[in-house]
């Protein structure tokens, strides 16, 4: 809770609670917390207050009136109205319950508080859209209409002034940020109050920092994100790459995404939603995978131009595009796999909880990590073999890294502002997954797009159950 919540808050406890002080601290307790009360709920809701604050609101609204009366009748000469013991009692303990309510809702569904990076160099981030003319947008019916994509870039950055403003994590704009934030909760059945604190999160990264000093050249990480996702995702471990020396673009794939805001106002909800019907939804898996693993070599194809100086922006002529990991996290994850596949300018790909959906896997020169949950029985029985088999078509030293008392979502920002429910988030804690996540990305990459040495199958082992996939079998 930010500062004038937790004002509120006691001040709406010790309300509630002066009812029951000694006499000589009854009457300044009751006109000090009124004041307050009054006070800042009125700059809380002026200022957008938060769902979570209306029934620490309401419980102080119901004990005001009595609590206000009460002092005038003492400040007029005459004797305080109180309601006997006996009434007052289960009043005052339904109050109290309303107002503990705010903070145990704001707990569970907090604004996101994103780690600091661990890194030498401060973050930056830009946010680019380009369009395809050689492709046309299959998820329309017109004919002229090409495939257009949103990459979001983080960056190593020189350090900006403490009070430079920082990024909003879900959009360029509030308006954009309150459209993915709404359209994230209608993808997942929620409504969108409950995620009231996404569109006022801000991230480490500044829009459009500096590059960093030096005339060096940064490798570059390419991310999906999953179905119904969005770009921003994965923020915490985008920055946590950024802050160490490497640059990720991360890409909005539009009617698949839950929702992609355009340059020009135009707003793209998903098309993609389960059928029901197994076979059909892999079907469809099968084809918005290809679409993804295109998008990824288009987008790389349009990085090589910013290196190499052709398109203006914050990291023109920075990136190493001679050295690129695909990433993504569940069908994302599948488009980085594919895309590898398909494009040897790829030199490396992070599976994040990704089930393979190309039908067909062929061999592929790249090393992969693969990030997967804590095994269960609910887990598809046919991820696990389905992936091994993709890993084993790879010409390199390949990694499973299982990671205990992760679940799907433990990859991504979600633990930071999800409820903590082991099923939904994990049982790592607010932060855990995604330094997790980070952390092995990092290891991984410095030892296969840096080179550095080191005992990487030791590093990942450090973090859970690892199964190595040599180009001679599974150690």
């Amino acid at each position: 809770m930010s500062l004038l919540e937790s004002v509120v808050v006691a001040s709406a406890v010790a309300l509630v609670t002066a009812r029951w002080l000694p006499r000589r601290m009854r009457r300044p307790t009751a006109f000090s917390s009124s004041v307050v009360v009054l006070l800042s709920g009125v700059v809380l809701v002026w200022s957008s207050v938060r769902w979570q604050m209306v029934p620490v609101l309401a419980g102080a609204a119901l004990v005001l009136p009595f609590a206000v009366a009460a002092e005038l009748r003492a400040r007029g000469g005459r004797p305080p109205r109180r309601a006997r013991w006996w009434a007052a009692l289960p009043a005052s303990l339904v109050c109290l319950c309303l107002i503990a309510v705010g903070p145990a809702a704001a707990w569970a569904l907090p604004v996101p508080v994103f780690p600091a990076p661990s890194g030498p160099f401060a973050v930056g981030t830009s946010v680019v859209q380009w369009t395809d003319a050689d492709r046309p947008e299959d998820a329309t019916p017109d004919e002229d209409d090409r495939r257009t994509v949103v990459v979001q870039l983080w960056y190593p950055a020189r350090k900006s002034p403490a009070d430079a403003q920082r990024a909003a994590y879900l959009g360029r704009t509030d308006r954009e940020a309150g459209i993915v934030s709404d359209a994230l909760a209608d993808y997942v059945g929620m409504p969108g109050f409950l995620l009231d604190g996404l569109p006022r999160a801000r991230t480490h990264a500044v829009v459009d920092a500096p590059v960093a000093d030096g005339n060096g050249r940064f490798p570059v990480v390419l991310f999906s994100p999953g179905l119904g996702g969005v770009r921003t995702q994965n923020s915490a471990w985008a920055q946590e790459l950024a802050s160490h020396g490497y640059v990720v673009a991360a890409l909005d794939h539009p009617y698949d995404s839950a929702a992609v805001v355009l340059a020009d106002g135009r707003t793209i909800r998903t098309k993609v939603a389960a059928t029901g019907d197994a076979d059909r939804d892999e079907e469809r898996a099968v084809k918005w995978t290809a679409i993804r693993a295109a998008d990824l070599s288009f987008v790389l194809t349009q990085l090589n131009r910013v290196a190499r100086g052709e398109i203006p922006g914050p990291v023109s002529g920075r990136m190493d595009t001679g050295r690129v990991a695909a990433a993504g996290h569940s069908l994302g994850g599948a488009a980085a796999l594919q895309g590898v596949r398909q494009d040897d300018r790829f030199d490396a790909v992070i599976d994040l909880d990704g089930f393979p959906h190309d039908p067909d896997p062929t061999r592929f020169p790249q090393p992969v990590l693969a990030l997967t949950q804590d095994l269960r029985e609910d887990i598809d029985p046919d991820y696990i073999p389905r992936l091994a088999r993709v890993l084993s078509l790879s010409g390199a030293t390949s990694y499973r890294l299982t990671v205990p008392g992760a679940a799907h979502l433990t990859f991504t920002d979600a633990p930071l502002y999800l409820p903590p429910v082991e099923s939904i988030v994990g049982s790592r804690g607010r932060t855990d997954g995604p330094r997790v996540t980070a952390a092995a990305s990092l290891a991984f990459l410095n030892a296969t797009l840096r080179e550095r040495p080191g005992n990487l199958a030791a590093v990942l082992r450090a973090h859970g159950a690892l199964t190595v996939h040599s180009p001679r079998g599974d150690t």
